[in-house]
């Protein structure tokens, strides 16, 4: 059976203990590690859309209130001119996971970095889920959040020293590395790029 969710009237009781120094690569405040199986009365995840880029002050704000939530980050390449660097960015663009009372979603929102609250009817398969994704990322896991570059897609390099340059992708070499075709002079050629480089062109 689902955990119900239901309105509690007290506000979210704080976590207990803090993250686990380990998680390097998940921005995480629970206060059991696991994510499954967790029941604790009227606490029950809810999926926040976040509006864009706004996933890590949220998570930064919810975790100054003690409220747990759970934000699986990855790595991803950025250029400044012509430097590389990664930066730990969400796995999930726009989502954020939060963990508690119906209320403790009311602090999220009145933030106005929330788009929306999102039901999660089946909470046991939910935590599962997100359990599954914690325990990949813990082991050095290279999951992919570039699946909307699907082959065939028309994309445009976004930063670094292609920038600019529109493609059709072609081929996934690995999880975060493809090729894109470029048309140019009636020919085709192909260049191999980091995902995390590009845009999808509707």
């Amino acid at each position: 059976m689902p955990i119900e969710c239901t309105k509690s009237p007290r506000r979210p009781e704080p976590a207990v203990e803090t993250p686990p120094s380990d998680h390097r690569v998940v921005e995480v405040v629970t206060s059991d590690k696991s994510l499954s199986g967790r029941s604790r009365g009227s606490f029950c995840w809810h999926v926040l859309h976040t509006r864009a880029r706004q996933e890590k002050a949220l998570a930064r704000t919810l975790a100054a209130a003690e409220i747990e939530h759970y934000l699986p980050l990855v790595k991803r390449p950025r250029f400044r001119g012509q430097r590389k660097r990664f930066v730990d960015e969400p796995l999930f663009a726009s989502y954020l996971f939060l963990y508690g009372p119906l209320e403790a979603t009311y602090l999220a929102v009145t933030t106005k970095r929330v788009a929306g609250v999102i039901k999660v009817p089946d909470q046991r398969r939910f935590a599962r889920e997100l359990e599954q994704i914690r325990l990949a990322l813990e082991q050095g896991a290279e999951l992919s959040p570039y699946r909307y570059l699907k082959v065939g897609r028309r994309a445009r390099v976004s930063a670094g020293p292609f920038r600019g340059i529109e493609g059709l992708v072609e081929e996934w070499l690995k999880a975060d590395r493809l090729v894109l075709q470029i048309d140019a002079l009636g020919r085709a050629t192909s260049l191999e790029i980091d995902a995390g480089l590009l845009e999808a062109v509707d």
